[in-house]
């Protein structure tokens, strides 16, 4: 951090950035379109996501905001965070003596309300009454990120089970077997859906007779990861013009979780 501007809590520490920046150096340090340091680009990332401002009104001894916009669209071009998310959640795994790629998971859908910005591509979702955006996201047992993708609110969660498990099976070299879902993915296309990516389904029922909030096995894991990402404002709601930008934000989020976790590893250790 240039010793001339004001610490954020969002910035990356030494531990963090040791463990990222070999997946976000695209180009050489002396490369002709390095204007900006790329840790000082990536704080300004991070700013945007946990303070959820608009691009435009990023502080000014940060970078500009348009060349922290253009390599985060690089950044989400190139998967970069996908890949870091896949490495550190095996690195986390493996510290918590688990073995390294997942054999089940856990799948749900959050609906995010629609802003000007996304409105054109915005889905109305009768059942919670909001016109927006859909995430459906894969975490393991623990809660890391495993695989995430947004479509339309209006889009049926069992629909999204094929293309969901394809990533999943994709990032994890087919070793998941078992995914955790609700009663919203009950029915046979869903089932034969992730049995295609030889995926076995397990619905998690609520008890008959609930009142009031009811912990359930295994599902509170999702619902705990989607409250994790609650607390970056950015993705409070949908304020994302294209989708990709919106999962894409998701996956930083996350990375940025699972690196405070790598952290406390490395200091640890």
């Amino acid at each position: 951090m240039p010793s001339d501007r004001r610490a954020y809590p969002s910035d990356v520490s030494d531990e963090e950035w040791a463990l990222v920046a070999p997946y976000l150096a695209l180009l050489r340090e002396d490369s002709a379109q390095r204007d900006h340091e790329l840790r000082e680009v990536f704080n300004g990332l991070r700013y945007v996501v946990k303070s959820g401002c608009p691009w435009r009104f990023m502080p000014h001894d940060l970078p500009p905001w348009a060349a922290v916009y253009q390599q985060t669209q690089r950044w989400l071009a190139a998967d970069c965070f996908a890949a870091v998310a896949g490495d550190l959640r095996a690195v986390l795994r493996m510290a918590a003596e688990r073995e390294p790629e997942p054999s089940a998971v856990i799948l749900d859908s959050r609906t995010l309300r629609s802003s000007p910005e996304s409105g054109e591509r915005a889905g109305s979702d009768g059942a919670k009454r909001k016109r927006g955006s859909k995430v459906h996201l894969a975490v393991d047992t623990p809660g890391h990120v495993v695989a995430l993708h947004v479509t339309p609110a209006d889009v049926d969660d069992r629909a999204e089970v094929g293309r969901l498990s394809a990533t999943v099976q994709a990032g994890t070299q087919d070793s998941v077997e078992l995914a955790f879902v609700d009663q919203g993915y009950s029915g046979p296309k869903p089932a034969a859906a992730a049995s295609a990516h030889g995926i076995a389904l397990e619905v998690v029922k609520a008890p008959e007779a609930k009142r009031g909030f009811v912990l359930l096995p295994r599902r509170w894991v999702v619902e705990r990861s989607f409250a994790w990402a609650t607390r970056c404002r950015r993705l409070v709601k949908d304020y994302e013009r294209y989708a990709s930008t919106l999962s894409g934000l998701h996956m930083v989020a996350f990375v940025c979780l699972m690196l405070r976790q790598g952290e406390k590893l490395m200091t640890s250790a």
